[in-house]
């Protein structure tokens, strides 16, 4: 019996790998010719109820309750912080942004918002009232909490 060579071996490897992972592949959906130019979907109507909504776990960012089409958010402006400023809470009623936004990454307390806090729409966003595209089977803290049993 003659040795088979390792490029032999790899090669014939490869294509055998290579037929697999074709047969496997995902069938894609859209248009035909994928070319085609198809309109986006219409814009959802975001949820804007002002009520504040249950935070799911600590430290999750409060979620926007109001609308926020055409805010400022750039370098030169911040249309969030003329109401979520701590100077401003008083006459706009809106809750204050947290102290953790004016502290630097080492903890250092700074005089106003902090370079990495001011982009709000990173963590905070707006919601829609339409359905999840996959179902959801979070559960949340306080009811893995409820369920865990009690040692007595």
């Amino acid at each position: 019996m003659r040795p088979v060579p390792l490029a032999a071996f790899a090669g014939a490897t490869c294509l055998a790998a290579g037929a697999l992972l074709a047969q496997e592949a995902p069938r894609l959906t859209g248009p035909d010719p994928f070319t085609q130019e198809t309109p986006a979907p219409p814009m959802q109507r975001q949820v804007t109820d002002d009520v504040r909504r249950k935070r799911n776990y600590p430290d999750q960012p409060p979620l926007i309750p109001h609308a926020i089409e055409g805010y400022a958010l750039d370098l030169n402006a911040n249309k969030c912080l003329s109401c979520h400023a701590r100077k401003f809470t008083e006459q706009s009623q809106a809750p204050m942004i947290s102290v953790t936004h004016y502290q630097d990454r080492d903890g250092n307390t700074l005089g106003g918002v902090s370079p990495r806090r001011y982009s709000c729409l990173s963590c905070h966003v707006p919601q829609t009232g339409v359905q999840p595209l996959v179902p959801n089977t979070f559960v949340d803290m306080d009811a893995l909490v409820e369920l865990e049993p009690r040692g007595r």
